[in-house]
């Protein structure tokens, strides 16, 4: 009978144990289980930040990129579109104006039997002539030269001025549009006892508009070109020399 009961409490002492190691096997896992979840929600959670930093990264870095190279487009643009517009201006003077052309075919000057200058006056038809034919070919030439784009040195966009002339040429492609508008203007200044120097010049104002990739800018230029000059003998009214024989003649 004793030993019967020894047998029993053996037995259900090894169920207690088993249970207990059941239980704290299965509390084991469910910690492991907790961890590894834990584990796995964080690492999510850092690989999240890490692409969002990632990606605030690329575009701050894409941003300073773009407005670094706008900003150089932008001043070689103008810089070179200015050169032009000088050279498209003396050229189109050369091609619109005669080689015979002088002081007398632009002003005719009238003097009383004294010699005494009475009247200055300017010859509209010659004037407007030449103002409208060099503004319009000034205009062409800007036009073709703009379709040519502008080359810039790869070095230029670091925004380092030394190497601003290194590296290959990057031919930027731009739509210009030129508005180019001529008028005379003249001065006096005395050349010497009873002597004035009458100069005769030609203003060119170009309105240019580039338009860029992403961006546009607007600048104008004015050239001033002589066109003939006379020295007058005797006193020149001071209505002509306060003002401006040419008026508002301009195209």
């Amino acid at each position: 009978m004793n030993g019967k009961r020894s047998v029993s409490a053996l037995r259900f002492s090894c169920s207690l144990q088993l249970c207990s190691c059941t239980a704290t096997h299965a509390g084991g896992d469910r910690r492991i289980q907790w961890y590894v979840k834990y584990r796995s929600r964080k690492n999510r959670i850092v690989r999240r930040v890490t692409g969002i930093l990632c990606l605030l990264l690329v575009l701050g870095l894409g941003l300073l990129v773009y407005f670094s190279v706008t900003s150089v487009m932008l001043a070689v643009t103008e810089e070179t579109m200015r050169a032009r517009t000088v050279t498209a201006v003396n050229e189109a003077v050369s091609e619109t104006l005669a080689d015979s052309m002088r002081y007398d075919d632009l002003v005719t000057v009238e003097r009383s039997s004294t010699g005494e200058i009475l009247v200055l006056t300017a010859n509209s038809y010659e004037i407007n002539r030449i103002a409208r034919d060099t503004a319009y070919l000034a205009q062409k030439k800007l036009q073709a030269m703009g379709e040519e784009g502008i080359r810039i040195p790869l070095g230029a966009f670091t925004g380092i001025e030394a190497l601003a002339g290194f590296g290959p040429d990057v031919t930027i492609e731009l739509i210009p549009v030129a508005v180019v508008t001529g008028r005379f203007v003249s001065g006096f200044e005395s050349a010497g006892i009873n002597q004035t120097r009458h100069s005769v010049y030609l203003e060119v104002t170009a309105e240019i508009s580039v338009v860029l990739p992403g961006r546009k800018t607007n600048f104008s230029t004015l050239s001033q070109v002589l066109i003939a000059e006379s020295v007058l003998l005797g006193d020149v009214p001071e209505v002509y020399i306060q003002g401006d024989i040419f008026g508002s003649v301009s195209r």
